[in-house]
């Protein structure tokens, strides 16, 4: 197998990945090991994992507030970073990403819940957040009954399809039942979310916005949405995928991803080098 050197490895810029609601570090294992070897990788948890811990409760819980671990490792990098999100993720990754524009080398976002959104999105926009505010209030009820199991069941069944719940194994079942009382903060964070849809367009890095095929409404109307308003975005869909198509696809999610950075890098580089022999002549 051939190993970039020391000093390839050194200046790649780094690649932070964040999860979905409900998931861990673990959902971007495959990326990682994929694209590992060039560059700094990681995937930090959002509140409610066991390894944050719970929110403090101190005050009303806002997407920048999850976004704010994230801003940490940006500003301790010494590069640019390549910022990926799925749907949570996504959301956190675009928060994260209007803090530090400048900071960031690329975007790979798959189906980001930016819900704030659809109420800029007219009639279709509406009925998109009709139907995400129905499940969030149904997740709610749930966590505030003490129907945890409940609550995350039907988180699980929205956004994986009917049956999802019941196909996880009886370990996953129980860490989601755990997780449930995070999951209307970050429907919350996600719905009061007051950044307006101009100010995306500071974004201006390549950005490859990703849909599965069976999407569901609310993440398809904002997915078609961003390519608008991002300045360098482009739409690419997953044949065959719905929602979950980083875990159920992920051979294809992350070879899309992979190619993304890697194709970003080299224009970044052959930039960087026709600058440096334009100063040298």
């Amino acid at each position: 197998m051939n190993t970039p050197d020391a000093q390839t490895i050194s200046s790649a810029r780094p690649v932070i990945a964040l999860h979905c609601s409900g998931s861990g570090a673990a959902q971007w294992r495959k990326l990682g090991e994929a694209i590992g070897g060039r560059h700094a990788f990681s995937a930090p948890e959002h509140y409610g994992c066991q390894s944050t811990g719970a929110w403090s409760g101190e005050r009303a819980f806002t997407l920048a507030d999850e976004a704010a671990r994230t801003v940490g490792i940006i500003d301790a990098s010494s590069d640019k970073v390549h910022l990926v999100g799925h749907s949570y993720g996504g959301g956190v990754a675009l928060r994260a990403a209007l803090e530090r524009p400048e900071r960031i080398a690329s975007l790979t976002l798959y189906e980001p819940s930016a819900f704030h959104l659809l109420k800029t999105m007219g009639a279709h926009g509406m009925h998109a957040l009709a139907e995400i505010v129905a499940i969030s209030k149904r997740t709610a009820d749930g966590v505030s009954c003490g129907d945890y199991r409940g609550a995350a069941a039907s988180f699980v069944d929205y956004w994986g399809g009917p049956g999802a719940w019941d196909a996880l194994r009886p370990s996953v079942q129980a860490a989601l039942t755990r997780w449930a009382p995070k999951a209307p903060l970050d429907f919350c964070a996600l719905l009061d979310e007051r950044t307006p849809a101009s100010a995306y367009a500071a974004l201006r890095v390549p950005a490859l916005i990703l849909l599965g095929q069976h999407a569901p409404l609310p993440t398809r109307a904002i997915a078609e949405r961003l390519p608008m308003l991002l300045p360098a975005a482009r739409l690419a869909v997953v044949e065959g995928a719905g929602h979950m198509g980083p875990v159920t696809h992920a051979d294809e999610v992350n070879a899309a991803i992979a190619r993304h950075i890697a194709e970003v890098d080299a224009n970044i580089e052959r930039t960087e080098s026709i600058a440096m022999s334009t100063e040298t002549l």
